[in-house]
């Protein structure tokens, strides 16, 4: 994995960028990172569609979009309410080409774009296109490119994907999205408690009472810091998390109802 790591900050170094403005270069940059690389650096003979899964709030899309920008691959989110066409449409805004008359016709501009260009295609949300026929939509674009696609989805997504056994087929590799460790608790803490010093003992109950949660370990992160400032503390030790917290940390419960 540091291995992986160096190739994302060489990339950004080749981009002209900061390493990390905003974004953590936390293990799922890493992993988002090498799933990509490996399926553009595939035989020529092998599929080249790759699926990076898992839980709400492992930080999948912030690390895709992330990637994207290190890569330069066209990225895209699926929604709830959009149709074969507006998917379409949505690439195409993505690659800056005006789309034409028909889904066809625009499909067809699409794979045109990825196999000239070589760059990947980034499908974020994918879970809300494994319905009708949009998975095989995605399927003939690769078909008609042969280039490179990642897609982005929740847990149970390569499970829902077992109903296209041709488009399950093509997938190169299948890339779970990791827990928040404690190595990730410090990087997040410099961006979202940056003027507190939180003990690493701290960050180890955070990220075990969020059970790895990305997003939560943020949003924990900045409420701890914000905390500490109002109580003029520069620092953060376990002493010290009854009095800033006492509630808890948010892990995902509900509240208490409470009691008048």
């Amino acid at each position: 994995m540091r291995d992986v790591n160096n190739k994302v900050n060489n990339a950004s170094a080749n981009n002209g960028t900061a390493t990390a403005i905003g974004v953590a270069q936390v293990t799922n940059v890493a992993v988002c990172y090498e799933a990509i690389e490996r399926v553009q650096n595939r035989h020529s003979s092998l599929p080249g569609i790759a699926v990076f899964y898992g839980r709400s709030g492992d930080g999948k899309s912030v690390a895709a979009g992330y990637i994207a920008n290190r890569t330069r691959a066209y990225y895209v989110q699926a929604t709830s309410i959009g149709t074969k066409k507006s998917f379409l449409e949505s690439v195409l805004r993505e690659m800056t080409i005006p789309p034409a008359k028909t889904a066809s016709e625009m499909l067809g501009q699409i794979a045109e774009e990825l196999a000239k260009s070589g760059r990947p295609l980034i499908i974020d949300e994918f879970d809300h296109l494994t319905s009708g026929a949009k998975v095989e939509m995605v399927r003939d674009i690769y078909e008609s490119s042969q280039g490179t696609i990642l897609i982005i989805g929740e847990e149970m997504l390569p499970k829902k994907l077992e109903r296209w056994e041709r488009f399950h087929g093509r997938v190169h590799s299948w890339v779970p999205a990791q827990p928040a460790n404690i190595h990730d608790a410090i990087q997040l803490a410099a961006i979202y408690a940056p003027k507190v010093c939180i003990d690493e003992q701290v960050l180890e109950q955070l990220v075990g009472a969020v059970r790895g949660s990305t997003r939560r370990t943020c949003t924990n992160l900045e409420m701890l810091g914000q905390r500490a400032l109002e109580n003029g503390m520069r620092s953060v030790a376990m002493s010290d998390i009854e009095k800033l917290m006492p509630n808890g940390f948010i892990t995902g419960q509900s509240p208490k109802p409470r009691s008048f």
